[in-house]
């Protein structure tokens, strides 16, 4: 996939012909997203650094005060490694602003990555207030900051999707993966909606792809979700790539009232 900076938003291309365009997040509403952290890393802070810099003082003075500063960068990279691994792509703050880390694909985020974005913090953050970081944003073409060039992240500001009409998306089949309700559920966990709203894309076009790229699309969208929640093979042998992806937006979008508002606002269920 190649991403195409486009105005205040990235345009992702997959191979197979496939569009979609994710807002990014500006330097502004991502520092008052960190503030709203901080509030959090201070809170965790000073409810852990007496204890272990007290703990340490007892042996020597000077090892407290080193231990109460090791302390502190401990919790502010462990604080946004935790929660933007754990919370996929957001903290407290970013959930608050409605923004989420992705991989500049546009995909669920591997570990290094977090760790990468979050170490580098301590740079991007010199020497106050995120100044380098800041700057970087405005200077890149895909408004991220030097830990985000480093993992290749960027950070989005998630939208609502607009759902169409679900009738026969399943074309009129019979879907197996809802004969397992903990797995689907799982499922539903599990997928960002980013994934969520690119299988949704993949499936309304598919008419518009030639054959070969239909395919190849809908090869990789089914081996990548398989990879997330893995069904028996009663639920998925015999069933053509397409149809499976087919039943995987099904069980995604068709649920009940309260939870297809849930999509609308971008927000997987619990």
């Amino acid at each position: 996939m190649i991403a195409i900076p486009h105005g205040k938003t990235v345009e992702i291309h997959t191979p197979e012909g496939v569009t979609f365009a994710l807002p990014l997040a500006g330097p502004v509403v991502r520092f008052l997203a960190w503030i709203a952290d901080l509030g959090c890393i201070l809170v965790l802070f000073f409810t852990l650094q007496p204890l272990m810099a007290g703990l340490f003082a007892m042996l020597d003075p000077d090892l407290g005060a080193a231990v109460s500063v090791l302390t502190y960068f401990a919790i502010t990279v462990g604080y946004g490694i935790a929660t933007e691994w754990w919370l996929r792509g957001q903290t407290p703050g970013k959930r608050l602003f409605s923004l989420r880390v992705l991989d500049l694909q546009g995909l669920r985020l591997r570990f290094s990555q977090v760790v990468i974005r979050n170490l580098l913090r301590a740079v991007d953050s010199l020497p106050l207030a995120y100044l380098v970081g800041g700057l970087a944003c405005f200077g890149s073409r895909h408004g991220q900051r030097l830990g985000d060039l480093a993992a290749n992240t960027i950070v989005a500001r998630r939208t609502a999707l607009t759902l169409p009409d679900l009738e026969g998306i399943t074309g009129g089949q019979f879907n197996s993966l809802r004969a397992y309700p903990r797995l689907t559920a799982r499922l539903r966990q599990r997928v960002a909606p980013e994934e969520a709203g690119l299988a949704l894309s993949a499936v309304m076009r598919r008419s518009r792809l030639n054959p070969e790229a239909r395919v190849a699309l809908f090869a990789e969208l089914a081996a990548h979700f398989k990879t997330i929640v893995t069904f028996p093979p009663a639920a998925c042998e015999d069933i053509p790539d397409e149809q499976y992806v087919r039943n995987v937006v099904d069980v995604l979008f068709r649920r009940s009232s309260g939870s297809l508002n849930d999509r609308r606002s971008g927000t997987p269920s619990a």
